[in-house]
């Protein structure tokens, strides 16, 4: 009897004795691969990694249209600790892999090394090509990544992001840089058997109106093309509020392959652009004579043709002289020389201070990264008349288009400049009043009998106010102006109660027509499209 209770005791003994063994060789011994291999699979299985937030535009009924989501593709990965020949598998791998042979023997020999992706979205015959060669350590799961369904759809404004290095995605260009803090969210985390979710990204609900985001890029595209242009910009936006309804340029590319695309591409002109507006700056300098007290738009002056200042002269653009003239008809003709009277009535200081107020030398705060400001330099280094006097119709300064747009949508929106945004949670927010209401209507009145005379802007049943900048592209090597020309419209309708305002811009167009054949008949499409979209009653209906 006390034989076999010592036999029993002592295999007792023995088998707690292996157990405590076994559990000793998992949780120490072995415990580095486990935990590898369990944050390897929650890597995959998206435990760790949040779910980015999506990116939406609206409608006018409030209804969301994806733009930005995540999308589950095919990714292939190893566990380098699972590996145990390196280089066998580095050259099987680098024939699907952009990495190199030599760079995934490296990755792969590192023994603690829990996930390295190696081709991301791989085809259906990489896929099979995997599962023909049964590797240990390697595997294909399906993961989540960004998809952008409308494809190059405002591309500027959407941006990218990129999981190269981030499997969370990392905003590289646009909103989708802009709001990364946002839109990422926080990652999750493992200790050995613990798990600490993540918490997901935000979703964005942009002002964009796709129908009229897809009517924008449309005539954009055309216009481009029928000119042969070098590039093009158009926005679309509310000036009473500051939503911008569509922003558009061109060239353009697809986020969902951004690899494929020249990095000039994701330039944003609308707000990283900088060039000189041409005729539009005389309703500004009109604006700023007007309120200023100097001018009035029944002032009149007697137009030779030209005016030498400083030793150099300045003609009108048709070098035409029309004698007696008012300053509403120096909008309606867009004559250079009323445009320094106007300038000179007020003098260079008081005109200085209404273009900060216009804000042309300072960022708007648009909801997207990057925007740069206009330039006032040659009135602040070289203060001559000559400067001031060229400045009045555009000639000289700088502007970006959400710079020009945003100046002129204080006139639309009786004297109050409204803060540009994309970000549909944002509530409208006033820059400054720049101009008195009084001044604002009669500028009004100036660019709706503008559009009136020049008939191509017109449309039928509405008052538009509008103006025309057909600016001469400088050459920075020699000094001067080139024969190339820049092609910009900014108008409003309806005038007097404006729904939208509406900037279309055009460069290097092939042979440097003018203005009123190029970008004029597309913004009457365009603006005429948005009247109606929205049903806007019309307000001339005489």
């Amino acid at each position: 009897m006390g034989i076999r209770i010592t036999v029993v005791t002592v295999g007792f003994a023995l088998l707690y004795s292996l157990l405590g063994l076994n559990m000793w060789n998992i949780q120490v011994k072995k415990g580095e691969l486990y935990r590898a291999r369990a944050a390897s699979q929650h890597e995959l299985a998206g435990i760790l990694t949040p779910k980015r937030g999506s990116i939406y535009f609206t409608d006018k009924d409030g209804s969301r249209v994806p733009a930005a989501i995540n999308k589950e593709y095919p990714t292939a990965y190893a566990v380098p600790s699972e590996i145990e020949d390196p280089a066998k598998v580095a050259s099987i791998l680098s024939t699907i892999s952009n990495r190199s042979e030599d760079e995934l023997v490296e990755v792969l020999a590192r023994e603690n090394d829990p996930f390295e992706p190696i081709a991301k979205r791989p085809t259906e015959e990489q896929i099979t090509f995997l599962e023909e060669q049964n590797l240990h350590g390697v595997y294909v799961e399906q993961s989540w990544t960004r998809f952008y369904p409308l494809n190059r759809i405002a591309s500027h404004i959407l941006g990218f992001s990129s999981v190269a290095d981030d499997p969370i995605g990392s905003g590289r260009y646009g909103l989708e840089l802009y709001g990364d803090d946002v839109l990422r969210g926080e990652p999750g985390s493992t200790d050995g058997d613990k798990l600490v979710r993540p918490k997901n990204g935000e979703d964005l609900y942009l002002t964009i109106d796709r129908n009229i985001q897809f009517q924008a890029e449309k005539l954009l595209g055309e216009l481009v093309a029928e000119y042969s242009a070098e590039s093009g910009t158009v926005i679309v936006e509310n000036p009473t509020t500051g939503a911008i309804l569509a922003m558009a340029s061109k060239p353009d590319f697809d986020p969902n392959t951004y690899g494929e695309f020249d990095i000039g591409n994701f330039l944003n002109p609308a707000v990283q652009s900088i060039y000189e507006p041409g005729s539009i700056m005389k309703v500004l300098t009109m604006s700023a004579g007007i309120d200023a007290g100097k001018i009035t738009p029944s002032t009149t002056f007697f137009d030779t043709g030209s005016v030498t200042l400083n030793g150099r002269t300045i003609e009108n653009f048709d070098s035409k002289s029309y004698g007696e003239v008012t300053m509403t008809n120096v909008i309606e003709k867009s004559i250079n020389t009323g445009a320094v009277f106007a300038e000179r009535a007020m003098g260079p200081d008081v005109f200085y201070n209404y273009l900060t107020k216009f804000g042309i030398n300072e960022k708007k705060g648009i909801d997207l990264p990057g925007e740069i400001v206009g330039s006032l330099r040659p009135l602040e280094y070289d203060p001559r008349d000559i400067n001031f006097a060229t400045a009045s119709f555009g000639q000289g300064i700088s502007v970006t288009p959400i710079g020009l747009i945003t100046a002129i949508g204080a006139i639309a929106n009786d004297g109050v400049m409204m803060k540009p945004y994309l970000n549909k949670e944002n509530s409208p927010e006033e820059i400054r009043r720049v101009i008195s209401a009084d001044t604002a209507k009669q500028v009004q009145d100036m660019m709706v009998s503008g559009v009136n005379k020049a008939v191509i802007p017109v449309i039928e049943g509405y008052n538009v106010a509008g103006k025309t900048g057909t600016a001469q592209i400088p050459n920075f090597i020699t000094g001067g102006y080139t024969d190339d020309v820049i092609n910009t419209y900014v108008g409003f309708a309806p005038a007097y109660d404006p729904a939208v305002i509406v900037l279309i811009k055009i460069d290097k167009p092939v042979g440097g027509p003018p203005a009123g054949m190029t970008v004029v008949p597309a913004f009457r499409e365009l603006t005429h499209f948005v009247l109606n979209y929205y049903g806007i009653s019309p307000d001339n209906v005489n």
